[in-house]
């Protein structure tokens, strides 16, 4: 179980697709699949929260990617395409009250979000 205790400001949560958000590739073999417990993770983030989605799909699966992405109602207020495929590095700085202000939370491909939990610490 990955829990995470964080403050209660709001936050910019940044999302893989493919792998993280529904079944990798899945797209390609047929129709996108959400993984278990993403749409109950992303309904629980506040509407102020800003919600970015990265995915290295080519530009020739955007129109189809939306549409699944509106249809089954997925949180995501921007969307970058043809992402590069490796890592993913995120430098930010730590608040002058010692609050972390980034976490990186590495999940096994297709494993999906059930085991994610959020803490909000009204005193972080």
């Amino acid at each position: 179980m990955n829990i995470l205790t964080l403050s209660a400001l709001r936050k910019t949560w940044i999302f893989d697709f493919d792998g993280t958000l529904v079944v990798h590739n899945g797209y390609k073999t047929g129709e996108d699949q959400l993984l278990p417990g993403v749409k109950e993770f992303l309904d629980k983030i506040p509407e102020e929260d800003f919600v970015l989605v990265l995915t290295g799909r080519e530009l020739e699966a955007k129109e189809k990617t939306l549409k699944f992405i509106s249809q089954n109602q997925i949180r995501c207020d921007h969307i970058l395409f043809e992402i590069p495929l490796g890592e993913r590095i995120l430098f930010n700085d730590t608040k002058p009250s010692g609050l972390e202000m980034s976490y990186a939370v590495n999940l096994k491909r297709n494993a999906g979000l059930e085991n994610v939990m959020i803490n909000i610490d009204e005193e972080l």
